[in-house]
Parts: structure tokens; C-alpha cells; sequence
């Protein structure tokens, strides 16, 4: 008997932990004189509150493109997208 087809290729499960692993926050919250919050991820990049937006927020918004970037990089070739690809 066949074993059914995944959906999910092994190519977007390991460029989802890729993500996950590149785009993880390292060291300690640290605080500006201005008030402002701040922590370094593992991509080099400083999350950071904002008038409107928290840290947390931030670091949400960060892993999610980090995540997206990742996935549509290697998504199958003619798949719909609501966002146009290459960017």
C-alpha cells in the first residue's frame, strides 16, 4: 500500500527551523537614555520598542517575515501567493 503524499515538502520544514534558529534574541534587554528598550537577535539586527509598537511587537513582527522570507524562498513553483514573489 502507498503511504499518502505530504503536503509540507522537508525543503519548507527545515527552512522553517532555519528561521526559527537564525532569528532567536540573544544577550539581555538593555535600556537607551531616551527610554527606549532594545535586544539583540541572532541575525545581527537590534529589536526595539517604539512610539507605537512594543518590543515584543517587534520581535513578533521579526520572526514572522524571518519565517515568511524563509518559506517563499523555497515554496514549489507556481503555488498562489497573496504576495507577489521575488520580491
Amino acid at each position: 500500500m502507498n503511504q499518502p503524499v505530504e503536503a509540507v515538502s522537508a525543503e519548507m520544514r527545515h527552512a522553517k527551523v532555519r528561521a526559527a534558529t537564525e532569528h532567536t534574541t540573544v544577550g539581555q534587554v538593555t535600556t537607551t537614555d531616551d527610554g527606549r528598550v532594545s535586544i539583540a537577535c541572532a541575525c545581527g539586527m537590534d529589536l526595539t520598542n517604539g512610539p507605537t509598537w512594543s518590543l515584543d511587537e517587534h520581535i513578533r513582527l521579526h520572526r514572522a517575515e524571518a519565517r515568511f522570507l524563509a518559506l517563499a524562498a523555497v515554496a514549489p513553483e507556481g503555488i498562489p501567493r497573496l504576495v507577489a514573489w521575488p520580491l
